[in-house]
């Protein structure tokens, strides 16, 4: 059974999570609030959130883990041309915590393929907007011409950065700022974005599973660490232009 947990109750052992035959693989716990404190201690454990408006607040810790890996980030031939464009054109911006809320209002609007509605609610942002407030959670936008087109946004301990949801309402506007962000984090030599849960979206971009166990140990040695600066343009993709291009489009 999965437990509930009260204000002031700790997370269980994440290995105590639904296991591959049960009907919610990687379900650890539930609770009635999404407070700030609970979330840092969430992610600082290898847990997130994830849930539908009028359900409790499900806390995951699947296994195997989804993750991206900067120094293997897939940049197609198409992918490749649209970042020199980024590059070459003014028009282009990449901007770091303009406006995080609203990136995180436009990734609850984006549709997704296997998911009705979202969970993206005024309460979640509310509450991924108070670790903003400390520093602990970032967007990275694309804007075009004075609008913003595309970004993302997750949460960051240390030398971790923990994925959490993009949109783009033009073109390979999340791309590119999953781009700026990779080339950000490549310059500061981390080595592991989380991403959750598998999708052939990010499996295209190089993301790949590990076992549970390797990620929460990762986790364990990076998020204590010194945080990395959140000050940054679009001059970080020169670094992945510069590397061959990957086969296929």
């Amino acid at each position: 059974m999965v437990p509930w947990l009260g204000p002031d109750d700790p997370f269980p052992a994440v290995e105590r999570a639904l296991g591959a035959a049960s009907g919610a693989p990687g379900l650890l716990a539930a609770s009635a609030d999404l407070l700030p404190s609970r979330l840092i201690d969430a992610y600082r454990r290898g847990i997130f959130p994830w849930y539908s408006d009028g359900q409790p607040v499900l806390w995951w810790s699947p296994d195997p883990r989804m993750i991206l890996r900067p120094a293997e980030f897939k940049v197609s031939p198409s992918l490749r041309k649209t970042l020199k464009k980024v590059l070459r054109e003014d028009a282009w911006e990449i901007r770091v915590d303009h406006d995080f809320a609203a990136v995180m209002r436009a990734c609850a609007l984006a549709p997704r393929r296997v998911q009705r509605g979202t969970w993206i609610t005024a309460d979640v942002v509310e509450a991924y907007s108070s670790l903003h407030r400390t520093g602990d959670a970032h967007s990275i936008e694309t804007w075009f011409e004075g609008e913003r087109v595309g970004g993302l946004y997750g949460v960051s301990f240390g030398r971790m950065f923990f994925g959490e949801s993009m949109f783009a309402e033009v073109t390979d506007a999340s791309k590119i700022a999953l781009a700026a962000l990779v080339g950000h984090l490549r310059r500061h030599g981390i080595e592991l974005i989380d991403c959750q849960q598998n999708t052939s979206h990010l499996a295209s971009l190089g993301g790949h599973e590990i076992p549970r166990k390797m990620f929460i140990a990762h986790v364990r040695s990076t998020v204590d660490a010194e945080p990395i600066p959140w000050r940054f343009g679009k001059t970080v993709l020169e670094e992945l232009l510069s590397k061959p291009a990957v086969a296929g489009s």
